[in-house]
């Protein structure tokens, strides 16, 4: 099956890929020569993920999902969540920068308790029928576990050497792509919309 993910992040494209497996093909959005930075004007992940999927379809006609993530943070009220890839200001994704902030934010705070969350939004293009706003389907998974006083590990990216999931000792940066591809918020998220693709072709 091919389907289109609207992103061009190549670690975000690698573990999708190494998830659904071989049954899908997975487009980025170089390969279907999409080259406009999408908006995500949204207030939550699921309205960003939202966004970017019905870009794509509206404008290339093509099954999509799209995925927003954040980290949330008990102690600071859910940040910085649908912020998270630009918590530290200015136009990139300085995830040095960002980490930094949010040790820094986390100063004397006894709770550290955190979770990743994903979001994926699906549309399928046969399934439309000249819908004047496409159907999307949300799919979430949640990775609960706590921040860190300082980075551990080499693996991974974002806030991954500063965020370890319940249950483990080691930071999603020290357990590796194979453990992290299966206990991670977007594995979750994309075996759920796996799953349903399986059932729903």
């Amino acid at each position: 099956m091919k389907i289109a993910f609207a992103t061009n992040n190549k670690n975000k494209l690698a573990e999708i890929k190494e998830i659904l497996g071989e049954n899908f093909e997975v487009l980025s959005l170089n390969d279907i020569n999409c080259h406009v930075d999408i908006p995500e004007t949204g207030t939550t992940m699921e309205e960003n993920a939202r966004i970017k999927a019905e870009y794509i379809y509206t404008h290339y006609g093509i099954s999509v999902f799209a995925d927003d993530t954040g980290l949330e943070v008990e102690a600071l009220n859910g940040a910085p969540g649908v912020y998270s890839a630009r918590y530290a200001g200015g136009e990139g994704h300085d995830s040095e920068a960002n980490m930094r902030k949010l040790l820094h934010e986390l100063e004397g705070k006894e709770n550290r308790k955190a979770r990743f969350r994903t979001v994926i939004a699906y549309i399928n293009a046969d399934a439309q029928q000249g819908a004047v706003r496409p159907e999307a389907m949300l799919f979430e998974g949640i990775c609960p576990g706590e921040i860190i006083n300082e980075k551990r590990g080499e693996t991974g990216f974002g806030y991954d050497p500063i965020f370890q999931p319940a249950g483990y000792d080691k930071t999603f940066a020290e357990l590796g792509h194979e453990i992290k591809n299966r206990i991670s918020h977007r594995a979750l998220a994309v075996k759920k919309f796996a799953d349903y693709l399986k059932t729903n072709p």
